[in-house]
């Protein structure tokens, strides 16, 4: 097994973003664009070390993956070229190992190309990946001779007219031996008009001691394309949430419209799932068998069981709905919240929190916090778990079989026991007995002849 050393130069600043943040921390699919390279990285089984070349944020950057283990962070204190940025990282690299250069901000790089490309290297040949483009301009072409080898890489800044009309084009990812980048390094000059240190200078040092060039190029264009401003993050973004959506449309899930529908983490769903236009699917979450998701909904680190129904315009959040649910329209579970098997949180309802048993149901217009809610139990509308003094948060407990009445207030910490009713309209400050009414309401009052007030002139 070769030893493979991963150099990612993230060290620019990215002026044309108009952000503090570095540029290689933006997202797409709810990751930075690093995180995507470093997946596609260490989907590699030969490494032996992952080096990223650090600048303009540097201690932002080093935060952001303060949780990825054995990654070794190499400054670059002046940004000068990229010949310099892979200079730094030199030292650290293992002499008898192949060095794969990538870029922090071209993250949909897949990691089936980057095998393709290291198995063309051996100990005399190069490995380059690149590209044609109908419009090339703003890349280094790819100068070839007579016989069709490669010969050098010139800019587009110091291309000539002939040059300048090339459509394939370099897209500085390239697999070298160490050894070779030892000895090639070293002599670079900034000879040019940016006064930077060219990475793509080493390709006529190559070609000048014997040494081959092969070049390999992506099945798709995406993989290389690169960020450098908003229009271009957007445009990936909506290339990778396409790309999701057909990995889930082959694996048997059915999108109304793949084009409005966005992955920001992992997504596993089971058989015969349905999601309609406009859902957000954040974070890690699981969906089950014959669930149907209505449009317009946001589900982040959930699991929903199986034939469970999620309407228009729900939110879910750090929760786990067992088989059979409803939810929604118009429903908000927030984190903790867990519903029982043919549990039912309905339209303008909110949980945070709470446990909701087997077969209950808060139908709408209510909020329950901090609550356990045995089976069978039914909330009224309008009822509230008052869960929280301003400083402390408290439990509401209510058995099985409770029938909860209307526009009820249960100031926690209060239980209500197996089989007990509660009248519409009540505020309950003290534990209710199993199989009891509690009613708590100032009593009616009707006034005879009362005359209704009129507008004074």
């Amino acid at each position: 097994m070769i030893n493979l050393d991963t150099i990612i130069l993230a060290a620019g600043k990215g002026a044309r973003m108009k952000s503090d943040l570095p540029k290689v921390l933006h997202c797409i699919g709810g990751k930075p664009l690093i995180s995507h390279v470093l997946l596609a990285a260490q989907a590699l089984e030969q490494q032996s070390g992952f080096h990223i070349v650090v600048g303009h944020g540097a201690q932002r950057l080093k935060q952001s993956l303060e949780q990825q283990a054995g990654i070794n962070f190499v400054e670059q204190t002046q940004q000068l070229g990229t010949g310099h940025a892979v200079q730094q990282a030199l030292p650290h690299l293992k002499n008898d190992s192949i060095a794969l250069i990538l870029y922090g901000d071209v993250p949909l790089i897949q990691p089936q190309t980057l095998k393709q490309l290291i198995d063309k290297v051996d100990h005399n040949t190069l490995a380059l990946l690149t590209v044609n483009l109908q419009n090339p301009t703003g890349y280094g072409r790819i100068i070839r001779n007579a016989q069709g080898r490669v010969k050098s890489i010139v800019e587009q800044k110091d291309a000539s007219t002939e040059e300048l009309k090339i459509q394939e084009i370099n897209t500085g990812i390239m697999a070298v031996n160490t050894s070779q980048l030892q000895r090639w390094l070293p002599q670079l000059s900034n000879d040019n008009t940016q006064a930077e240190y060219y990475l793509t200078d080493i390709i006529a040092m190559a070609v000048a001691e014997g040494v081959n060039i092969i070049t390999h190029q992506p099945s798709e264009q995406w993989e290389v394309m690169g960020i450098n401003n908003r229009q271009q993050q957007a445009q990936l973004e909506r290339i990778y949430q396409y790309n999701c959506a057909q990995m889930l449309m082959e694996a048997g899930v059915s999108l109304l419209d793949p084009q409005r529908f966005d992955c920001r983490g992992q997504l596993r769903c089971g058989a015969d799932v349905l999601i309609d236009i406009n859902c957000i699917f954040e974070g890690e979450n699981t969906i089950g068998n014959n669930v149907v998701i209505g449009s317009n909904c946001v589900i982040k680190n959930a699991t929903i069981g199986d034939n469970t129904l999620i309407h228009a315009n729900s939110i879910i959040e750090n929760s786990t709905v067992k088989s059979g649910c409803t939810i929604g329209p118009f429903a908000r579970l927030r984190p903790g919240s867990q519903l029982a098997d043919g549990a039912k949180v309905g339209n303008f309802v909110e949980t945070k929190k709470a446990s909701i048993g087997k077969g209950s149901k808060i139908n709408h217009l209510s909020y329950v916090g901090d609550a356990v809610l045995g089976e069978n139990v039914n909330i009224g509308a309008g009822t509230i778990t008052c869960n929280y003094d301003g400083v402390n948060k408290f439990q509401t407990s209510i058995g099985n079989d409770v029938f909860v009445g209307s526009n009820t207030a249960l100031v926690a910490p209060v239980t209500i026991e197996d089989g007990a009713t509660l009248g519409a309209g009540s505020t309950i400050n003290k534990n209710v007995k199993q199989d009891t009414l509690a009613l708590a309401r100032s009593p009616q009052k009707t006034i005879p002849g009362w005359q209704k007030p009129t507008k004074k002139n």
